[in-house]
């Protein structure tokens, strides 16, 4: 599976303190990130982390295309919810992982239970949806 992480420059540290309680269960699935959250996310754990641009030079669209090509299947997005410069990106986001069957999560509360999720297999059916060549 691939999980895709991406957060608000006030939710990094909460992004990379997840990554390291989660290390395990990340290091048996393919990671990406936008460019700075991965690269503190890789830093931190030791992961390797697939990074895409950072949000300014288009990050967001960049992992929003490998959702609509069924290459991501699962997008943790830490939001702030008290900043509205990225409101566009979100509700982008969100749309694709709506409109492509995507578990999206956008706080550590959903987050924790998509990668308890991921540990038992319960996404196990996208491989069976759209499997990979």
């Amino acid at each position: 599976m691939t999980v895709a992480l991406i957060s608000h420059d006030k939710k990094k540290d909460l992004m990379v303190h997840f990554c390291i309680a989660y290390c395990g269960i990340l290091s048996k699935h393919t990671v990406c990130a936008t460019q700075t959250t991965g690269q503190l996310v890789e830093e931190a754990t030791g992961l390797q982390i697939h990074k895409y641009l950072s949000h300014s030079h288009g990050g967001l669209q960049q992992i929003g295309a490998r959702i609509a090509y069924g290459e991501i299947d699962m997008v943790i997005f830490f939001v702030d919810p008290h900043s509205h410069d990225m409101d566009h990106e979100l509700s982008e986001i969100t749309h694709l992982c709506d409109q492509y069957n995507v578990p999206f999560a956008s706080n550590i509360a959903t987050a924790e239970m998509l990668i308890h999720g991921l540990a038992r297999g319960d996404l196990d059916w996208r491989a069976i949806l759209s499997p990979k060549t």
